[in-house]
């Protein structure tokens, strides 16, 4: 079941295996033209494996990286983040957290 976030995009959770506390995956979706909210997850390493589409992901103060199926960014726990849809079809990409996605990690970071 795919959600739209606050953040503007849309998610569905993939995998959080009960018996492993050291990984979560989801699917996340954002439309072209969309840029979702600045971010951050706090003590939640996290990585974006682009599938599908391009985009400009921006991490902290210094990484801004164009984008598209089969990059890796890395984001450390605490950088603020976000990504851009630059092309015109969806933006897809799998999202890896370790340890596991929690809500209460997230804080929302648009000035």
């Amino acid at each position: 079941m795919e959600l739209l976030t606050e953040e503007r995009c849309f998610i569905s959770e993939w995998l959080r295996p009960p018996a492993d506390r050291g990984l979560s995956i989801a699917r996340a979706r954002v439309a072209p033209g969309v840029t979702t909210r600045w971010h951050v997850l706090g003590g939640i390493a996290e990585r974006y494996l682009v599938l599908e589409g391009t985009g400009r992901a921006e991490v902290g103060e210094s990484l801004v990286a164009d984008v598209g199926p089969g990059d890796i960014v890395l984001i450390p726990p605490g950088a603020r983040q976000r990504i851009e849809n630059t092309g015109e079809g969806d933006l897809v990409f799998l999202a890896l957290c370790t340890p596991p996605f929690e809500q209460a990690a997230y804080r929302d970071a648009e000035s």
